[in-house]
């Protein structure tokens, strides 16, 4: 047996070192026992442990996916005493089988990607949860908060604040580690009592009224919001003592905004075209896109129907592999009621014919099936959907990828990454990544043709486009492989 002493909880590198070691040594997982410093190891405390040496004789190296190297880095930071050896019963398995973690149904892959996610989670709730308070010290003002991670994240999680809040000085205590910035260097301390943070102070009534003041009856889901906010995070957050009181209110505050919304004036005649239906929850399931798009003609679910010319659905056939996904259609697609057929439509499928991606094969949608814009004397401006109006209207690109069941789905711009995702995310992070819909299809991201017809440099615009064509030309490789 071999005992390895790590120097910390996160010690990433003296695992990795240790792991690589042990493993061109031909250490078994089961005789290794590892052990953090300062931790209790009395279980491990018999005779017959010991460090392995490192003029122990060595195999050849070998490499893993940098995949496992990014997954053991976050599975490390998980408060789970076995992942150490778990990550190091996987290293042993790539060493044989470089594929191994490809394999999503394996329990061993399934419990490390549950640590990353885990992980990954709690970071996010560390950045989404932690509150200031303003503290007088002898240098001057400081802004304190307290929080208590589920893991070891704080060193991963600080480097968010320092860049947020870079011109503060500020501390977040937690019971395992503190972590503290002067403007400069971010410092790591030992974790201290809760009882070290100090109580509210003069800025927690503004943020208790900014609050009220920006939260939406409209929106309110109140399973989504105890979801992404656990109550156990509740006695950090000063808005938590206005949470229930503006959930009774909710349904109340709501029939008042619609009693006392106003109809916005239509620049233009309107086409004749059915009563719309009234508002539902979602609407009924239709069997194909045709049934889907006739039900769409009368959507009423958010304000943008009324302005609008008509609902501009998806195009193509039922038996595409490929979807792509606009934010909404343009002046032109809403007079001609079809997606994709104006300046950026043209640009779009121009760059298709360049990549040998046939247009005719593919199916075209929009996140948002009607035409937001702006009066300006004859001309209407487009105007960006808002999250309302995308998550509205969700319910019908749902279903038609329900009915496509398309093997990827192409997302052109933010607004189809954010109603395809769920997830808010700059464009060039949803680009690098490995993204699926909320359904589990994959996705890829790129710009929206109309981004090239912006842009005004045209040394940038050709660039651009290179790049447009770069990541179509992914798109055409894939469909060409399935």
């Amino acid at each position: 047996m071999h005992r390895i002493a790590l120097a910390g909880p996160t010690d990433f590198k003296g695992w990795r070192d240790a792991a690589r070691r042990l493993a061109r040594q031909g250490v078994e997982p089961a005789d290794v026992v590892w052990t953090v410093a300062g931790e209790s190891s009395d279980l491990f405390a018999a005779p017959g442990l010991e460090t392995p040496a490192a003029t122990a004789p060595e195999g050849p190296a070998f490499a893993v996916p940098r995949a496992f190297l990014d997954l053991a880095e976050t599975a490390i930071l998980h408060s789970d005493p076995e992942r150490f050896a778990l990550l190091y019963t996987m290293l042993c398995r790539l060493r044989t089988n470089h594929d191994a973690l490809e394999d999503s149904v394996d329990p061993l892959v399934v419990r490390l990607n549950g640590f990353a996610k885990a992980v990954r989670r709690d970071i996010h709730k560390m950045h989404a949860f932690v509150r200031f308070r303003a503290v007088e010290t002898e240098a001057g003002e400081c802004f304190i908060a307290w929080f208590e991670p589920e893991h070891h994240i704080v060193e991963a999680a600080a480097p968010f604040f320092a860049r947020r809040f870079a011109s503060m000085r500020w501390s977040i205590l937690t019971p395992e580690r503190s972590v503290h910035w002067d403007g400069e260097i971010l410092r790591l301390s030992e974790g201290v009592d809760r009882s070290a943070a100090p109580g509210e102070d003069a800025l927690e009534d503004l943020w208790r009224r900014y609050y009220a003041s920006i939260f939406n009856p409209a929106r309110l889901k109140v399973q989504a919001m105890m979801s992404e906010m656990p109550q156990k995070y509740w006695r950090n957050l000063p808005e938590a003592s206005l949470i229930k009181p503006l959930i009774d209110q909710a349904e109340r505050r709501s029939a008042e905004m619609v009693r006392s919304a106003t109809t916005p004036a239509n620049p233009r005649p309107q086409r004749a075209r059915p009563a719309p239906a009234e508002a539902k929850e979602a609407p009924a399931m239709a069997g194909t896109i045709g049934a889907l798009r006739a039900e769409a003609a009368s959507c009423r679910r958010c304000p943008l129907w009324a302005p609008a010319t008509q609902t501009v659905f998806g195009e193509g056939p039922e038996d595409a592999e490929i979807v792509f996904v606009g934010e909404q259609p343009g002046d032109q697609e809403d007079l001609a009621g079809k997606p994709f057929v104006g300046p950026a439509g043209q640009v779009f499928d121009a760059a298709l014919r360049d990549v040998g991606i046939d247009r005719g094969r593919v199916y075209v949608t929009n996140a948002v099936k009607h035409f937001k814009f702006v009066p300006r004397g004859k001309r209407r401006l487009h105007q960006k959907p808002n999250v309302a109006e995308i998550v509205a209207c969700h319910v019908w690109l749902e279903q038609e990828l329900q009915i496509l069941r398309p093997r990827l789905v192409v997302a052109l711009g933010l607004t189809a990454v954010r109603s395809l995702t769920g997830k808010t995310m700059t464009l060039a992070s949803a680009r690098e990544q490995r993204l699926q819909t909320e359904a589990g299809t994959a996705l890829l991201a790129t710009i929206h043709p109309s981004y090239l017809l912006r842009l005004p440099d045209e040394a940038m615009k050709a660039r651009e486009h290179a790049r447009f064509l770069e990541d179509l030309r992914r798109v055409a490789e894939l469909a060409r492989a399935a």
